[in-house]
């Protein structure tokens, strides 16, 4: 996470996500990819996200890099 101030933070540091999804369509689409891929296999997953147009940089990131995916956060 970020620490940032924030005007309305009275100068003290918040702590915020280093990002903010904007897209839950394609949250949802990737994390169905991942499940593909552990109980399938990674051309599955490729596939299945070739066919939803995610764009193969996040196709690359996600299923051939898990280090550097997003860290799911709680609802």
């Amino acid at each position: 996470m970020n620490r940032q101030q924030r005007p309305d933070s009275g100068g003290f540091a918040v702590a915020e996500p280093a990002y903010q999804r904007q897209d839950v369509r394609q949250r949802d689409i990737v994390n169905h990819a991942i499940s593909v891929q552990e109980s399938s296999n990674t051309v599955c997953a490729i596939e299945y996200l070739k066919a939803q147009d995610i764009h193969p940089d996040v196709i690359a990131r996600v299923l051939l890099e898990p280090q550097r995916r997003r860290e799911v956060l709680a609802h």
